[in-house]
């Protein structure tokens, strides 16, 4: 692999994916030409049967390419799909092509330092001003970011989480999933659980419906977050949901260079049931696709184990 891409692909698969999953291959064509394929070999059928969070998984990848080449001073062209021909592809990136993005640059850094954060955040707020900035910064790919503002808002969102939760551990396959990608951090991927600890972890999972108490638990966490917001698209196709995860990298970045880190509460996007119901609650136009919850962690979270380059990318041929 050259020199000019690899630093580029190391940046790309830290974003984020659903259930640490990692669904993307990297193919080289050239020196210069890199091909961004779904790798539906890492599907969470039960949870994201339409491969809406893997493509919108994809995206934060690829945005987190485009930030490591601003970085650098290259220009990119991205092509973007559907290509008819082969639904895997989600987007051709050339390198010192196009045009390039200065203002992408200052992200960079905050690649290694984005986490996602499950514990409760510091006591304090997100201010006004740094949600407006988050706002723009998915305005700027393609997407709109909504503040759940009020109390009665955040109890609706809450609720309708819980519910979520509820749902999703009552399903035997959904739990049978999710015992799947609990994986001790060795693996490289999926949700880390200690090596001595998984084979219980998974069994406990796969056995007992403990959809009461998780959703106890992640509606508190909805109810005393200093800041919620739903990140949507104005339409609900692949493309969209690719400038979706465009849009959620870049939001994400911007937050962690301020301190601020984000975690998922997804669970009523999820469930297809409850979907409208959140764009009813909250009178949103389009379609809810990712929501966060924002604040700065009491700790600095561990990052993600992340796969070794070489299993995410591929010559073309």
């Amino acid at each position: 692999m050259s020199d000019l891409v690899a630093p580029l692909l190391e940046a790309a698969v830290l974003a984020p994916s659903s259930h640490n999953t990692q669904p993307w291959i990297f193919e080289r064509v050239s020196p210069t030409r890199v091909r961004l394929l779904a790798d539906r070999r890492r599907a969470l059928p039960v949870n994201d049967p339409h491969d809406r969070e893997l493509t919108i998984s994809c995206g934060c990848a690829l945005t987190n390419l485009r930030v490591a080449a601003a970085a650098r001073g290259l220009a990119v062209s991205v092509e973007t799909g559907p290509f008819e021909a082969d639904p895997d592809r989600l987007a051709e990136v050339e390198l010192g092509a196009g045009r390039a993005e200065p203002e992408l640059a200052p992200l960079a850094e905050a690649i290694s330092t984005r986490r996602t954060c499950r514990d409760p955040f510091a006591e304090g707020t997100v201010s006004g001003g740094t949600l407006a900035g988050l706002a723009e910064a998915a305005e700027a790919e393609g997407a709109w970011l909504r503040p759940v503002e009020g109390e009665g808002e955040r109890e609706a969102v809450a609720a309708l989480v819980a519910e979520g939760d509820r749902l999703q551990w009552d399903d035997p396959r959904w739990r049978r999933e999710l015992a799947a990608w609990l994986h001790p951090r060795r693996e490289g991927d999926g949700l880390t659980v200690p090596g001595l600890v998984a084979p219980v972890a998974r069994l406990i999972v796969r056995g007992f419906d403990m959809g009461g108490r998780v959703g106890a638990k992640d509606a508190g966490l909805a109810a005393e977050s200093p800041a919620l917001a739903i990140l949507g698209t104005d339409g609900d196709a692949p493309e969209d949901w690719l400038a979706a995860g465009q849009a959620l990298q870049r939001v994400l970045l911007t937050a962690a260079a301020e301190g601020v880190q984000a975690s998922y509460l997804n669970q009523p996007i999820q469930v297809e049931a409850l979907r409208p119901r959140l764009a009813e609650a909250l009178g949103l136009k389009g379609a809810p696709q990712i929501l966060l919850r924002l604040g700065v962690p009491e700790e600095t979270p561990e990052a993600s184990p992340r796969r070794p380059l070489e299993a995410v990318t591929s010559e073309a041929g």
